[in-house]
């Protein structure tokens, strides 16, 4: 019998993935390969590569002690081919293999790479989600507009997730309203459960200290779990510790917390060392105990067979073009600050630091401080997606792309947005204690000190009058606007130019 490959990728780290089940143990070989190509398609945090790396070789040597044939290919290897197609061609000619079975990639990038070799291919579908593509598509089909809400309520009720039979726990569907209360005055959560670097994932942070110490992130201290054990102790301190006050402050940011009650779950999904479902059952569980409150264990799950299991579908479904779209014709380029360089806005300057330095920020930082920021700025989404997919331990194309084209800069013309979303300085304010500490005063609308997410908030709404002034939900946003004086309006406009010119010339703003 002629053994054929069975390519693991760095984030299918999973007992139970596709290909896995579809191969023969007893004949067939897995191949496994960390591989320049996929460091390096974008600069990625080195904590992201460390943390894939890591799990990658400690679940290769899980495999060859279950009983698998494993073939790995470390990114020092002399012999490495630098690429995963590479590496399957160079197991091939080794092995008399002409067959590959390959778990669907969560990027069209690596789908494309792979069906251009010239090896059998049988890719089968990554059943780790509960959307498969044609079940997702038989939602989508005939429908007017694509919101994740009622996506969601397909999700439960497939799941039984929070469901009381045929209706929701609870009696609603969704206590977002619940979850939006500025921070308390102080943190009972120590933070999510951090680890100690065992000698294999020292060994890989050695590596990538060596290979990638000019990327823009700092590798040490590195705390993250690298086995699935790790990540189900992970989960289960943060439910006990975390979740109960997880809904009320989930939108909340302080300057001297960066983690408030956060879970940090979402990379050990991504990469296989959690299963999504496991992770809901353990937060539903932990409300039947009545251990949480139904808006902390509602809003939880909606974010993981809700918006998860959504972006994806999006994805797949708008093909390989849709990180490159640019409904508003946004061209400016991204500004030094989001690399680090010195900005006297507090909320941004907070942000940039905290991923820089943890690979990490949460959704409100995300979506409503640096992805607010671009929007408003004029920014080239495509520029800002590149930054995202880089910066962030989290990010993988299929999962980032949509949240941020689609939902933090609108540049797929409101696909999955109704509307941008955007604020003025206000609702960092209201959400926030950055702006107590700020070189701009967010009360000031006009002025040197005028906060610039106030000038920058209406230059948007102005720039963009054509396409926004019909939408429903923002035309109260443009009533107030005209009913400001015609030379208030000029001085905003003049004001937020200016402070674009500056920012674009290099100048600190």
């Amino acid at each position: 019998m002629v053994s054929r490959l069975v390519l693991v990728l760095g984030d299918q780290l999973s007992e139970g993935i596709a290909a896995l089940k579809q191969a023969d143990r007893a004949h067939d070989i897995v191949v496994m390969a960390e591989v320049a190509d996929e460091t390096s398609y974008v600069q990625h945090h080195p904590k992201k590569i460390a943390l894939i790396l890591a799990a990658m070789r400690k679940f290769s040597q899980h495999l060859q002690e279950d009983g698998w044939d494993v073939r790995y290919s470390q990114l020092d290897d002399t012999e490495n081919t630098g690429s995963i197609p590479g590496e399957l061609l160079r197991r091939a000619d080794e092995t008399g293999a002409s067959e590959v079975i390959a778990t669907e990639p969560g990027e069209w990038r690596l789908i494309e790479a792979l069906q251009d070799m010239p090896l059998k291919l049988h890719m089968v579908e990554d059943d780790r989600f509960v959307a498969s593509h044609d079940m997702f598509e038989r939602w989508a089909k005939g429908r007017k507009s694509l919101r994740m809400e009622y996506f969601y309520r397909e999700m439960r009720k497939r799941t039984g997730l929070l469901m009381d039979g045929e209706e929701p726990e609870g009696g609603k569907w969704n206590f977002d309203h619940d979850n939006r209360k500025p921070a308390p005055d102080e943190i009972d959560f120590g933070g999510p459960m951090q680890f100690t670097p065992d000698a294999v994932t020292e060994e890989v942070l050695d590596l990538v200290e060596a290979r990638f110490g000019n990327s823009f992130g700092q590798l040490r201290p590195f705390h993250f779990a690298t086995e699935p054990g790790q990540a189900r102790r992970a989960l289960t301190h943060f439910v006990k510790h975390a979740l109960p006050e997880f809904g009320d402050y989930q939108d909340a940011m302080l300057d001297d917390n960066r983690f408030l009650y956060h879970s940090l779950l979402s990379a050990y999904m991504h990469i296989g060392l959690l299963d999504p479902l496991e992770v809901c059952q353990a937060v539903e569980e932990a409300y039947k105990n009545g251990d949480v409150p139904i808006n902390a264990a509602e809003g939880f799950i909606r974010q993981i067979i809700g918006w998860r299991e959504y972006v994806r579908g999006i994805y797949f479904r708008e093909g390989p073009d849709y990180p490159r779209r640019n409904k508003l014709n946004q061209q400016r380029k991204l500004p030094p600050l989001y690399w680090g360089a010195e900005t006297r806005m507090r909320c941004v300057g907070q942000a940039v630091r905290q991923t820089e330095e943890e690979a990490y920020a949460h959704h409100i930082q995300r979506l409503m401080v640096t992805g607010n920021f671009a929007l408003l700025a004029g920014i080239d989404p495509f520029e800002v997606h590149e930054w995202y997919l880089r910066v962030y331990i989290d990010a993988f194309e299929w999962v980032e792309a949509p949240n941020t084209v689609g939902m933090s800069q609108f540049a797929d013309g409101g696909i999955i947005a109704s509307k941008p979303y955007i604020s003025s300085g206000n609702y960092i304010h209201k959400m926030s204690d950055h702006c107590g500490q700020c070189h701009y005063r967010v009360k000031d609308k006009t002025g040197a000190q005028a906060c610039p997410f106030n000038l920058l908030y209406w230059h948007f709404l102005d720039r963009h009058r054509e396409r926004f002034s019909g939408n429903p939900r923002m035309g109260q946003m443009y009533a107030t606007w005209d009913r400001m004086s015609e030379e208030k309006r000029r001085t905003v406009l003049s004001e937020a130019e200016d402070f674009l010119e500056r920012m674009s010339a290099g100048e600190t703003v």
